[in-house]
């Protein structure tokens, strides 16, 4: 296996460090049945800035990006991505009910994602520009602000149980590269090879990448469209109301080696403080990084007064689009209230209530957006 230099994690530096210049200047502008997988509850037209659901314990995402359509999708895909969905739900749920506390929700949902090869975390990551496989994940606890993340791990099975050994075992927030993989390694996590993530879908798509002028006018969609579809996340409320949130990727297609998104970058990709919210964002990553998206949000719950639903869609729907990107971020404050706006033409992510039921939700007309 290739080794890069270790002063890669130069550019991981670099971005914690916007993220922390961004937070201050990044101001509010001017003027039923428990395991029933399929269960939709579909929102009304124009409600982005209300909550899609109350009550919620856990909810989870799968990426967004381009929108899968009903009339479009296959049966199996559709019944493909609502399992993948629900049994990552189930999983927190298990937690939940044992009485853990909401970063293990978290953390078990988003290893059943990483497991599954439908999306764009662990097993299902997608290939760097030199046919490698790099992955991120963060976690963060509402409680103390405590977060553990790594970046660029070639070799870890589940990158959000090293960021929570990160979390709970170094002095560290961010890990990167090959002293993120020999950490995990030492301290029991299974490791991989680089093989265990190959899948003929993440191939076809970087050859796709690579040579753009092959596909046919009449099918192509934007390169982030593609690119972006696939990351996972999940954020949770326990029996104390502490909050978590977490989220892994695979992150872009065909993306330069030692590229890191905002998945990793708490504040970005990922926020959980109690008495606000716990997020998780989808998206293209340097706009989440440029924008602080998920602390901006908690920022504005905490000091403009704001409810999370108003303050998740100003920020994914009516700020970061004007930074040149567009994604969908899953935000939970300690009420059960669960907001899920996006920008981008889709957004899959389904959730869990207190009287444990689970709904999926995959197709534009079962949530809203800021379109």
């Amino acid at each position: 296996m290739r080794v890069r230099p270790r002063l890669w994690i130069v550019p991981v530096l670099t971005v914690l460090v916007a993220v922390a210049a961004a937070l201050p200047a990044f101001s509010r502008p001017g003027s039923g049945a428990a395991d029933r997988a399929g269960a939709v509850a579909p929102a009304k037209a124009g409600d982005a800035r209300r909550p899609v659901a109350h009550d919620v314990v856990l909810a989870v995402h799968g990426g967004a990006g381009t929108a899968l359509r009903r009339e479009t999708t296959d049966p199996r895909k559709e019944k493909a991505y609502r399992d993948g969905l629900a049994d990552a739900l189930k999983a927190g749920r298990r937690v939940l009910r044992d009485g853990g506390d909401s970063v293990a929700a978290v953390e078990a949902a988003v290893r059943v994602l990483e497991d599954n090869e439908l999306f764009n975390a662990g097993r299902g990551a997608v290939f760097t520009e030199d046919a490698g496989h790099e992955l991120d994940a963060s976690i963060m606890r509402g409680s103390d602000l405590a977060a553990g993340a790594v970046a660029g791990v070639r070799s870890v099975r589940n990158p959000v149980s090293a960021a929570r050994l990160v979390m709970e075992k170094t002095r560290h927030v961010m890990l990167a590269g090959e002293g993120a993989d020999d950490f995990a390694a030492r301290n029991g996590l299974q490791t991989v090879t680089q093989d265990y993530y190959w899948t003929q879908r993440r191939w076809d798509e970087l050859v796709k990448a690579k040579h753009p002028g092959k596909t046919p006018k009449a099918t192509k969609r934007h390169p982030a469209d593609e690119e972006i579809t696939g990351t996972v996340g999940a954020v949770a409320v326990d029996r104390g109301r502490d909050l978590a949130a977490a989220t892994s990727t695979g992150g872009m297609t065909n993306k330069m080696a030692g590229r890191v998104g905002d998945s990793p970058v708490v504040g970005a990709g990922t926020y959980a403080k109690n008495g606000t919210v716990a997020a998780s964002a989808t998206g293209h990553g340097e706009v989440f990084i440029r924008g602080a998206a998920t602390a901006t949000i908690a920022h504005l719950i905490e000091f403009g007064g704001r409810d999370v639903a108003s303050a998740a869609y100003e920020v994914v729907v009516g700020r970061l689009p004007r930074l040149g990107g567009t994604g969908g971020v899953i935000a939970l404050d300690h009420e059960g209230a669960l907001a899920a706006p996006h920008s981008s033409e889709g957004m899959v992510y389904g959730y869990l209530t207190e009287d444990g039921e689970i709904v999926t939700r995959l197709f534009p007309d079962e949530s809203s957006s800021g379109g």
